[in-house]
């Protein structure tokens, strides 16, 4: 039944006009984006085991070829965060075909192990998946998903970093994975890595400057560098760097900032629009989250369980979390708001660009809270 309203539901957004097409760039430079018409998508199948999706965050997303490629996450299935409920990652892998102008599921499987906020690499090649596991022994694996002419999940191990990685960023260029922050051996770093893809070695580059603790951020390459933006530790941060691959340095960029107001990006993800530009959906507002990690990290008792019960029962909309759809220009140093997502703000959530569509898959829409909704969106150009 899930399945058939799944099917039905994208079917009834592309006879809307959404409709997908191979992974290209959305747009050939410049500030040529003008908005982004949205429609509710559907909701993925239950995870193995399981009769209903809640939704996950730190998903495993990407597109090869014609194939829109999700799953994994984690979410709290049994009890919630304010009641001490337990983390739970998924092995499940969602495997979506466009075809005669629909979105069609062609496989639902499962992996060996269970997965979540590693991070994901669109290529021609398919997607690498980087680290992301709470079973140790696949935490540092760097693994291929591809689609074979069956229209069935293929999964290779590429190799192995020389340390477990989650909450980082990873992008690719020339061949090569270049792979930092976050956390690593599951202590938060500001560290950055190139990883050959022939040769399977791994080599240290020059840390990101600025604070030394930054997880959850978003990256791209663009003109042939490494953009980072965002983050954090115990605060949220917004400022932003470049890295010279052929230099190995950094530079300072422009903070996230749009009409005088700087934004976090913290928990956030991204897509390349094209060699100039990338798009960002999401983000925890940085003051309701700094005030957040103070009071839970300082109150104590009575005045900790007061806060604990207000933060976690609170609404979506009460956490101020980024609703803009922003855009960074490389060329230009400079973002720029395209308009509101008119759906809750997620974090950790897949973000999938596919020729002029771009679809936003599950995510955390509140702390311990996700959802189990897909939104397309269909990009328009001025």
């Amino acid at each position: 039944m899930m399945k058939k309203f799944l099917v039905a539901a994208m079917t009834s957004m592309l006879v809307l006009g959404v409709g997908i097409g191979s992974k290209v760039e959305a747009s050939k430079g410049g500030d040529s984006v003008e908005r982004i018409t949205w429609e509710y998508a559907g909701e993925l199948e239950a995870q193995k085991g399981f009769d209903k999706n809640k939704g996950t965050a730190g998903v495993l997303s990407g597109s090869y070829k014609d194939y829109l490629i999700v799953g994994g996450g984690a979410n709290f299935p049994y009890e919630t965060v304010l009641n001490g409920g337990a983390k739970q990652h998924y092995s499940d892998i969602y495997v979506y075909k466009k075809e005669k102008n629909k979105l069609t599921m062609v496989e639902h499987t499962n992996l060996n192990y269970e997965i979540g906020y590693g991070s994901s690499i669109t290529t021609d090649k398919g997607i690498y998946y980087v680290g992301g596991s709470p079973n140790k022994e696949y935490a540092d694996d760097i693994t291929l998903l591809t689609v074979d002419k069956h229209k069935k999940l293929q999964v290779e191990k590429i190799g192995d970093l020389p340390f477990t990685f989650s909450d980082g960023i990873a992008v690719e260029k020339d061949g090569k994975l270049y792979i930092g922050l976050g956390k690593q051996n599951a202590k938060e770093s500001n560290k950055l890595y190139e990883y050959d893809l022939k040769t399977l070695k791994t080599k240290e580059l020059a840390p990101i400057p600025g604070e030394s603790v930054r997880n959850q951020s978003v990256a791209q390459v663009l003109n042939g560098d490494l953009y980072v933006f965002s983050g954090g530790g115990s605060i949220a941060y917004t400022d932003g760097y470049k890295y010279n691959i052929k230099k190995n340095e950094w530079t300072k960029v422009s903070s996230v900032k749009v009409n005088g107001k700087e934004i976090s990006l913290l928990g956030a993800n991204s897509v390349k629009l094209n060699n100039n530009e990338m798009m960002v959906i999401g983000g925890f507002n940085k003051d309701v989250y700094d005030n957040a990690v103070k009071n839970l990290g300082s109150l104590k008792d009575d005045e900790l369980l007061a806060f604990r019960t207000k933060y976690f029962t609170a609404d979506p909309y009460e956490f101020n979390w980024n609703k803009d759809v922003l855009i960074y220009n490389a060329a230009k140093d400079s973002w720029r708001s395209v308009g509101k997502i008119p759906f809750d703000a997620p974090c950790g959530e897949g973000l999938v660009l596919m020729d002029k569509n771009i679809y936003s898959i599950n995510g955390e829409i509140k702390p311990g809270v996700r959802t189990n909704a897909i939104y397309a969106g269909t990009i328009i150009f001025d």
